[in-house]
């Protein structure tokens, strides 16, 4: 497969991820039932999936990787805290307040995933000014 092709199912994979995560989001304020519902846990996980096997994919055909190249080290850095505060925002916190902070952290860590692999520098802010 070329590389053209796994980008551009990378990218619509990001787009979905963080689709289903807004309105996760939006069911755990609005209607917390449906989070309940299988296709809300099935679907996510699989679109993730489709997402970590072509961002390993990108990494191998980049000859890139994480932990030998600083920017794909940050976008790891920066998933793992998105997947922590993510967790937070739609299971683990208590409050309705946590849960909002939550989330708010996890849309900007995805921002700053984003701009990372838009830069490809793990300070993307340094790039833009």
């Amino acid at each position: 497969m070329s590389y053209l092709a796994i980008k551009h199912i990378h990218v619509t994979a990001v787009v979905l991820s963080l689709t289903f995560f807004l309105f996760r989001g939006w069911c755990m304020l609005q209607k917390p039932r449906l989070l309940n519902k299988r296709w809300m846990r099935i679907g996510p996980d699989s679109i993730d999936t489709v997402l970590l096997v072509s961002a390993g994919l990108l990494a191998y055909k980049l000859q890139q990787y994480p932990f030998v190249d600083s920017w794909l080290t940050a976008k790891v850095l920066g998933l793992l805290l998105y997947i922590v505060l993510g967790s937070v925002a739609l299971r683990r916190g208590r409050t309705r307040a946590i849960r909002i902070v939550a989330l708010t952290g996890a849309m900007l860590a995805a921002a700053y995933i984003v701009a990372v692999a838009i830069t490809h520098h793990p300070q993307p802010w340094t790039v833009w000014l």
